[in-house]
């Protein structure tokens, strides 16, 4: 069985990298294939985001002594998964005419993990839309390709299906993501890619930085960092991702909708708005909304009503739920390829068609 007219996935994947990113897929740009086109001028507003957040971690950083630790986790983390979202802005040529300087902007790596070019590289090439979703030629798919499937054993099928929960992306995907990132750039390195070293030497020099101010200067446990404030950032990241994007036979039709309330808004940058961004991954962070106003009714119309209420809704329905079968449903049905029978039955069908999983997303 196979949904709609989704094409066949090549049988050659490429080997896996990043989270959700695979090393040997081209980066040469957007949608189109095009680079990221620069502001004709300078975006303040996002100079001001980024001011406010180094300002902010270094204030939490400073300070952590004499904070709670549920005050580290809940600003920390939400202000370096906030950085996250800048490097989102400037992998798109925000917020100023000059590359340079929009590097700099993002030149600590607050939350440890990822080179800022890697990362980059492989958003630009997820922004193929023809692409996305395939296993094997996006670089943001979470799904699993039939032949990747057949080679796991039960314990790899239970873990592909706790990542389809949200709880299980939140809590599985950090460590799944730092992995694969690792994996990959150490054989590029040991391969003796230069460009590689270049890039990993650069993410050294920043995460040093970041380790010397918090660690020597701060005086904050490199422990106390990388569990209070790393981890959970790099959770609130993998919540914006875990439904941005559906299979469908309709490319205009992969990407969600969340209206999210204005804390996850400000998170995300208004990325929530996902559909939009795709159709439109020039504009600003701050134009997302009021061009969205403008354009609900037609967007949702183009995605096929791919939408949530926010991201409450979203845990409502698949905390611990997994939100679909991990097989691409382009290819042969999950129920063939007999699933780990330790999950519940209903984990083991295969995902609903377009017009169902648009119901099924507006369910109350």
């Amino acid at each position: 069985m196979r949904l709609g007219n989704v094409r066949p996935i090549s049988s050659k994947p490429s080997p896996p990298g990043e989270c959700g990113t695979r090393p040997g897929i081209e980066s040469s740009g957007v949608s189109q294939g095009a680079a990221p086109r620069l502001p004709d001028r300078v975006e303040w507003l996002t100079i001001l985001l980024a001011l406010g957040i180094y300002l902010s971690f270094g204030l939490i950083t400073w300070f952590h002594a004499s904070l709670p630790w549920w005050a580290i986790l809940g600003l920390g983390a939400y202000v370096v998964a906030l950085q996250s979202s800048l490097q989102h802005e400037v992998a798109h040529g925000h917020p100023t005419p000059w590359p340079g300087v929009n590097r700099m902007l993002v030149f600590p790596v607050l939350w440890l993990w990822l080179p800022f070019e890697t990362y980059r590289d492989s958003h630009l090439a997820h922004h193929r839309d023809a692409d996305l979703t395939d296993p094997n030629r996006d670089s943001e798919s979470w799904y699993v390709a039939p032949e990747e499937w057949q080679r796991f054993g039960r314990v790899r099928q239970a873990l592909a299906f706790a990542l389809n929960s949200a709880l299980g992306r939140m809590l599985l995907g950090p460590p799944r993501c730092l992995y694969r990132a690792w994996r990959a750039g150490l054989a590029s390195l040991a391969a003796g890619d230069h460009s590689a070293w270049r890039i990993w030497s650069l993410h050294a020099l920043a995460v040093t930085s970041v380790l010397i101010w918090t660690s020597l200067v701060c005086g904050m446990p490199v422990w106390q960092y990388l569990v209070l404030i790393v981890y959970p950032a790099c959770a609130m990241m993998q919540l914006r991702s875990f439904l941005e994007h559906r299979a469908d036979p309709e490319v205009g039709r992969r990407s969600v909708i969340v209206e999210a309330a204005w804390p996850f808004a400000l998170l995300y940058l208004n990325n929530n708005l996902h559909a939009l961004h795709h159709a439109q991954p020039g504009l600003a962070w701050y134009r997302l909304p009021g061009v969205y106003a403008l354009r609900k009714e037609s967007l949702l119309k183009a995605n096929g009503g791919y939408f949530y209420s926010g991201y409450a809704d979203i845990l409502w329905r698949f905390l611990v739920w997994p939100k679909e079968h991990p097989l691409h449903p382009g290819m042969p049905a999950a129920s063939d390829l007999a699933p780990s029978p330790s999950l519940p039955a209903r984990t083991a069908s295969t995902p609903a068609a377009p017009a169902q999983a648009s119901a099924l997303a507006r369910k109350p």
